[in-house]
């Protein structure tokens, strides 16, 4: 029997398209199953998750106790405070500071294009060492600071050529069009560049906002206040490390707190739902970004 032609080339046999759906559900499962585990325990009752060993995948019943303890303004609530802001100013900061040099090196006629050019590719393949890193925030001041957890990652080398491609796509008529009605560099940035880059700015954005919140070693490094850490430190003390937390910690004024495996996946939770809250308003950019920023130049 002949198979149908799609786009021509014949179609995969019928074995081999179970196969791949197979496999494809096997893989969904791998990736989903755990995820359901740790929000279902989470929610599960006390009793079922003491029971079942720390971790439910069907709750019998949905109880809010873990995230009432986990948000009571303890160090959880004070933590997703700090991660919240150091995102937001650091996301922002970042890509006002790649899109103006994208924008400059994507400008030959700038002096020293070519050097400043080599400078960020040079970035990309020899990176600084943990120890020089450290003595330069040293240096700056920055220890015990937010800023150290935003200065030295603040720009990527990475996503500067990936601005400074989508830029040079930019047609040199409409540049030129906006310099003859009397335009300068500074307004044809803020007025025609900045707007036809909504897609690679969302992108490059998300990038950046998801290296911020997940971020924790800058934070292991150079915060010695607990008072300072973010989540995802937290998060590591807490759920990886295994250390408990208690009345003190949490704020909690509950007799009884729930088990701790309870309290652990609510934060794991609350770690994970804000970048999966920011993905759906971001994916209709993501693809045109990604292959604007990169194929053109």
């Amino acid at each position: 029997m002949s198979r149908k032609i799609i786009d021509g080339m014949p179609a995969p046999a019928l074995g081999t398209r179970l196969l791949k759906g197979l496999i494809l559900l096997l893989i969904c499962t791998v990736v989903i199953v755990p995820f359901i585990g740790i929000v279902s325990t989470s929610v599960a009752s006390p009793e079922q998750v003491t029971k079942a060993g720390g971790f439910v995948l069907f709750p019998d019943s949905v109880q809010w106790s873990a995230y009432a303890s986990v948000l009571s303004g303890g160090v959880v609530t004070r933590s997703l405070f700090v991660s919240a802001g150091i995102t937001i100013v650091g996301t922002l900061l970042s890509l006002t500071v790649t899109s103006m040099l994208g924008w400059a090196l994507s400008r030959r006629s700038m002096v020293g294009n070519k050097f400043m050019i080599m400078l960020v590719l040079f970035s990309l393949l020899f990176t600084p060492g943990m120890i020089p890193t450290y003595l330069m925030v040293k240096q700056l001041g920055m220890l015990d600071s937010y800023w150290a957890l935003i200065v030295p990652t603040m720009v990527s080398g990475f996503n500067v050529i990936v601005m400074r491609s989508f830029f040079s796509g930019i047609p040199a008529e409409l540049i030129d069009a906006a310099r003859i009605d009397g335009a300068g560099e500074w307004q044809i940035f803020r007025r025609i560049a900045l707007p036809l880059s909504k897609a690679v700015m969302a992108v490059i954005g998300l990038f950046y906002a998801v290296g911020y919140w997940n971020s924790f070693f800058n934070a292991m490094l150079y915060l010695s206040d607990s008072a300072k850490w973010p989540l995802q430190l937290v998060l590591r003390t807490y759920v990886v490390n295994g250390t408990q937390l208690g009345e003190a910690d949490l704020g909690a004024v509950e007799a009884v707190l729930p088990p701790e495996p309870s309290i652990q996946m609510a934060i794991l939770v609350i770690a994970i739902v804000p970048i999966l809250l920011v993905y759906p308003f971001l994916q209709k950019h993501f693809a045109k970004g990604v292959l604007t920023g990169a194929v053109k130049g």
